[in-house]
């Protein structure tokens, strides 16, 4: 037996891949690459009713866009329900488990009597250690663990410490239900034992779970996995995170233009940290991940700090691969503009002529597919609000001057466009904005776009000159 690290993400295909099962998928992959271990996937799909194949597409989807690849084919834990009822008919010849003939009727009755006695509600064990032969005819029982009745069962947790749950507390459990499906608590322990799973990292509403499990691990003589039940993340208002916080799919961060390894860094970083680092390299990540560095206390997801972040990977982008993820994600930007879902050649030439004013003012692909909508207008241009006010008379004058100085340029460049105004603004006696202002807004329709004199260059000659046209005096 090696003792070679096996993480798993084990979703329930019931919705997309929310943001908090994407930063435990995150901690069970950094895990695993940092102990040169494999992470698998299973897909906890036995809640039939709730289920969906465009779920477990989207959950997948969701992992391979930010860059959390699995190892393997994923499991479905759906398909190994004959494997469930085996274990759990192997625990009832082992006496370790055993059919339970109660009615509906019967635990209702129990429930209300724990209830009036100031007592949690418990299975009060009325047929773990019956005879079978006392077995009313024509019921089909469920099966249930005997669970240990004293002392306590201990789960030492990596992030959590040892944490101490009274048997008492635990009863009977089933882990097969009378119409012969496993119960979750009984289908996630063997299925994490059969994968070979070591390290079980999950979020630590599962924490009361693992002393359940634990019975059952022990009950098969079983090695229980090292458990690590990480904090959930909260709204900045300390809240469980909820879908008004950001407690959106992964697919939602896509669409608001967030670049995978800016949302991986900033994940990392909900509950774990290294020193004072903000910004780590995924290497940074996969070499100083420790689960044991992981806080006990809940995050908190800041949409400010995941902006900044973001802004700064678009920054240091290289222009030609920050264009690659921008084409990537425009059909995915509900409100693109003027700019087509696959640019041409052209089109394509431009935006990458335009990047490095683009992304120095654009924290979001979404903001920079809105910076450069200028690129794509179509004249005469729509003048928003600013833009329109910025562009009176006394402005489209101040274009008109200097139109003649502009078409008489031989070379365009941003030195000699900019070169030119320059010299128009001192012969006209203006400070350098009263000129560069009207500019911007006659060539952009706004009032604030990138540097006056890069938009100029992208636009060209011609181009540039027919805007400016379109709004002289």
């Amino acid at each position: 037996m090696s003792d070679k690290v096996v993480t798993r993400f084990a979703p329930s295909p019931t919705g997309y891949l929310h943001i908090g099962g994407a930063r435990t998928a995150l901690f069970n992959w950094l895990f695993a690459k940092h102990t040169g271990g494999t992470m698998l996937l299973r897909i906890e799909d036995t809640d039939r009713e709730r289920s969906t194949d465009a779920a477990t597409a989207a959950i997948l989807d969701g992992l391979t866009w930010l860059g959390l690849e699995w190892d393997g084919e994923p499991v479905s834990q759906f398909a190994r329900a004959p494997r469930h009822r085996e274990v759990a008919e192997e625990l009832v010849r082992l006496g370790k488990a055993y059919h339970c003939y109660a009615t509906p009727a019967e635990l209702d009755e129990m429930r209300e009597k724990a209830r009036a006695e100031g007592r949690p509600p418990r299975y009060d064990g009325r047929w773990r250690d019956r005879d079978p032969s006392e077995a009313p005819a024509g019921v089909k029982p469920a099966i249930r663990i005997k669970a240990p009745q004293e002392g306590e069962t201990l789960v030492r947790d990596r992030v959590q410490g040892d944490v101490r749950f009274p048997n008492k507390d635990l009863d009977d459990f089933i882990i097969l239900r009378s119409d012969g499906n496993p119960t979750y608590m009984h289908a996630v322990v063997v299925d994490d034992h059969d994968m070979g799973i070591t390290h079980i990292i999950r979020g630590d509403d599962h924490l009361t779970n693992a002393a359940r499990q634990t019975v059952i691990y022990e009950a098969m003589g079983w090695k229980v996995p090292v458990m690590a039940h990480i904090p959930l993340i909260h709204g900045p208002d300390g809240a469980k995170l909820s879908k008004r916080h950001g407690a959106l799919g992964v697919e939602a961060y896509r669409a608001m233009g967030y670049l995978p390894e800016a949302l991986r860094n900033y994940l990392a970083r909900l509950g774990w940290s290294h020193g004072d680092d903000e910004v780590m390299s995924t290497e940074d990540m996969v070499r100083w991940f420790e689960i044991e560095d992981v806080n006990r206390g809940a995050a908190r997801f800041d949409y400010a700090k995941l902006e900044a972040l973001n802004g700064l990977y678009m920054r240091k982008s290289d222009d030609a691969d920050l264009l690659g993820r921008f084409l990537a994600t425009l059909p995915f930007i509900s409100e693109r503009g003027a700019i087509p879902a696959e640019p041409n050649e052209q089109q394509k030439a431009m935006l990458l002529a335009a990047m490095p004013g683009l992304k120095d003012r654009a924290k979001t692909l979404v903001e920079l597919a809105d910076s450069a909508q200028y690129l794509f207008a179509a004249r005469p241009l729509a003048l928003d609000d600013k833009a329109a006010q910025i562009l009176d008379a006394g402005a489209r004058a101040t274009i008109s001057g200097l139109l003649p100085a502009l078409e008489a340029l031989g070379d365009w460049s941003v030195e000699t466009t900019e070169g030119a105004v320059r010299a128009y603004a001192e012969q006209a006696g203006l400070k350098l904005g009263k000129v560069a202002q009207p500019l911007r807004a006659a060539l952009t329709g706004r009032s604030t776009s990138p540097g006056v004199f890069d938009v100029i260059a992208v636009l060209g000659r011609e181009e540039s000159l027919a805007r400016l046209r379109d709004q002289a005096a």
